[in-house]
């Protein structure tokens, strides 16, 4: 059987072209490149590179066994890394992204409980509701409460978070309560301006996930400000539950149309794809999973 050595030597000519550039990528010499390819060639019984002076190129062969060989050296390297990490502890600095309002009552408790644990990592923890680049930003991992589409990360799923509606004791009193999503057309309700579709509100009717357009003469750009404009009676919002269990809690606003919320939008951990999450991110993820509390919200 070929030598791991010979493999990788193989996927590097491939990549690179050029047993040259290999030989450079590996940090080994043209000739022990050159002895890599021709034993593998020999053991597997085909030309798998035709060579030239100043460029090589993948045989017919050498494409097939290209593309079932390097998933497999993937794995084998991953392995490797796992093992070797998994005798030490997490240390380092934890870059990690999150949600404005998310982060400090929900991520801070969590952080500090796994600093006393691992008191050799360090945390940088970065609050936005922009979906960052992970590698453009310098993030270890993100935490996002979104329908994720195909993102090219690899993560893992914490939970799922209840979308609600809400709005003051005093602007129902007033104005009536809604008892169908339809019906808030004919109420005041607070838009968020920058939302992808602002003043569309998802709605499960009739077992289907079906869209409202609502709108009202007050409008921000913050949910911050649709708070105070909800609990000071100016219209209906419409916002996660977790950002408004405080404001449930005390009795400042109420939640209606239950019967009719949208599906809960899923919360998930995520890091970089076909990358082996390091100890401290695994430890955090661990701790993520077992500890973050979203039966409440």
């Amino acid at each position: 059987m070929s030598r791991l050595e010979d493999l990788e030597a193989f996927i590097h000519i491939a990549e690179a072209g050029s047993l040259t550039k290999a030989a450079r990528r590996l940090n080994r010499s043209l000739q022990a490149v050159s002895r890599s390819l021709a034993t593998l060639e020999e053991d597997v019984g085909v030309q798998l590179v035709h060579r030239s002076t100043r460029h090589s190129a993948l045989s017919e062969a050498g494409e097939t066994f290209f593309r079932r060989v390097k998933p497999a050296m993937a794995e084998i390297g991953e392995a490797r890394l796992e093992v070797a990490d998994r005798r030490t502890e997490p240390s380092g600095t934890l870059r990690v992204g999150a949600p404005i309002l998310f982060g400090p009552d929900f991520l801070v408790p969590i952080i500090a409980e796994y600093m006393r644990a691992y008191p050799q990592v360090e945390v940088d923890l970065q609050l936005t509701d922009s979906f960052v680049d992970l590698s453009g930003e310098g993030l270890d991992l993100v935490v996002r409460i979104a329908d994720l589409p195909d993102s090219g990360l690899q993560g893992r799923r914490l939970g799922e978070l209840r979308r609600v509606v809400f709005g003051a004791r005093s602007y129902f009193e007033q104005h009536g309560r809604p008892a169908h999503p339809s019906e808030l057309r004919q109420h005041a309700c607070i838009v968020r301006t920058v939302d992808q579709r602002p003043g569309l509100w998802a709605f499960q009717i009739a077992g289907k996930r079906r869209t409202v357009g609502v709108r009202g003469a007050f409008r921000t750009n913050t949910m911050a400000a649709i708070y105070s404009a909800v609990s000071a009676g100016l219209g209906i919002g419409y916002s996660p539950l977790w950002q408004i269990r405080h404001l449930l809690d005390t009795g400042q606003v109420e939640t209606i149309l239950e019967d009719f919320e949208s599906r809960p939008v899923p919360i998930h951990a995520l890091w970089q794809e076909n990358r082996l999450p390091p100890a401290k991110v695994r430890a955090f993820v661990d701790y993520l999973a077992t500890r973050l509390k979203l039966d409440l919200l």
